[in-house]
């Protein structure tokens, strides 16, 4: 089975550097990264920022392994890590992933 995980980073190069080393230590297939617009509660205060969300392909026994991965990495301190159980999708997609992490 596999998962996307969804997380938000402070800035490009926060995202590249998480991306890659969960892609270098073969947790995950792949990262996108992408720019976004976040509006939040934090500390009883509405705050909006430009952040990188990040899609993370790996097969689901290593989302925890991931969490953990980016609390150490992230300089956020309750960084969004969030993840979906990837239902159906193209088969050789799916075989690539699975190969792609250990």
């Amino acid at each position: 089975m596999f998962s996307i995980i969804y997380i938000t980073a402070g800035s490009m190069d926060e995202a590249k550097s998480i991306g890659r080393t969960l892609v270098e230590e073969r947790l995950a297939a792949c990262a996108n990264i992408f720019p976004i617009t976040s509006i939040f509660r934090w500390k009883d205060k509405i705050d909006e920022e430009s952040e990188f969300g990040m899609l993370i392909k790996t097969r689901t026994g290593k989302v925890k392994d991931i969490e953990r991965r980016v609390k150490q990495l992230h300089k956020y301190e309750v960084p969004c890590i969030v993840s979906f159980k990837i239902g159906s999708g193209s088969e050789d997609y799916l075989k690539w992933i699975g190969e792609s992490v250990i």
